[in-house]
């Protein structure tokens, strides 16, 4: 595993010299800082190691992590955002791995071509990222009811929440979370048939009042009860997505829900 992997000398080399050139500025000269030139990677100075792991990729920034104890802590400690949608295999066992180390992300990608997170993936998340705010667990299509449980109670910052595509999910367990994760500002349920009912609609209106934007597409038990519950109890919805919510029917008077708010909703929907 990447992060689990000892970093050779000839690796370490190869990623001292891409940092360097990153900080360089591609120049082939040493970095100076405070009247110090660096030349090897042990002599960089935290704050600089910091400024340059934020310019490089992310998994370059993994390996920099494990070059040794120092720089395991800073990097750990001081990276915020992390996407690892670049991982086409092992990406449960990357995330079991990382997530008890980067203890302070605020933002995880983790959008899949092909579904590879488990549930225990995403409780060590919530076990250990009790800072994020913005998380992406789009076409998770193995993760169940546990994940958002827990959720609920580690990551209760969240502002942005993308579960698109994750059809395992019930209503009753995004209910649950709706009670805990009350900063969500951006909210993407596309196609999450068993999750977006009226019943989770009604909870989101009551306990989810800073929600901005909310994507509804193909969510198919979504009907004229759980939208206008959204009406009242959202009252800074704007971009709200019900592509394909076949269920609506009296469109005409749901709408004016929100007109009767004196809100200037943007709206996209089929009929």
């Amino acid at each position: 595993m990447l992060a689990e992997a000892k970093v050779g000398g000839e690796d370490l080399n190869l990623c001292f010299e891409k940092l360097m050139m990153v900080a360089a500025g591609n120049s082939g000269e040493g970095v100076k800082m405070d009247g110090l030139v660096i030349t090897e990677w042990k002599d960089i100075p935290m704050e600089l190691l910091l400024r340059i792991v934020s310019l490089v990729d992310d998994r370059t920034a993994i390996v920099a992590s494990g070059v040794c104890s120092g720089w395991r802590d800073a990097i750990c400690l001081g990276l915020t955002q992390l996407c690892l949608s670049w991982c086409r295999k092992n990406m449960n066992n990357l995330v079991l791995s990382l997530a008890p180390k980067f203890t302070k992300l605020q933002t995880l990608i983790l959008r899949q071509e092909n579904p590879q997170l488990e549930d225990n993936a995403v409780e060590t998340i919530a076990n250990f990222c009790h800072d994020l705010q913005d998380l992406d667990l789009s076409k998770s299509f193995k993760l169940s009811d546990r994940s958002l449980y827990a959720l609920a109670h580690g990551c209760p910052n969240l502002t942005k929440l993308n579960i698109s595509g994750c059809t395992s999910f019930s209503d009753e367990a995004l209910e649950y979370l709706t009670n805990f994760c009350r900063k969500l500002k951006i909210l993407n349920l596309c196609g999450c048939v068993k999750a977006a009912t009226d019943r989770a609609l009604q909870a989101i209106g009551q306990n989810c009042n800073v929600l901005q934007s909310l994507n509804l597409g193909w969510c198919e038990n979504v009907g004229d009860l759980g939208v206008m519950s959204l009406a009242y109890g959202c009252p800074d919805l704007r971009c709200f997505d019900l592509c394909g919510c076949v269920l609506i029917t009296e469109w005409k008077e749901t709408m004016a829900c929100f007109e009767d708010a004196d809100r200037c909703l943007l709206q996209f929907y089929c009929r």
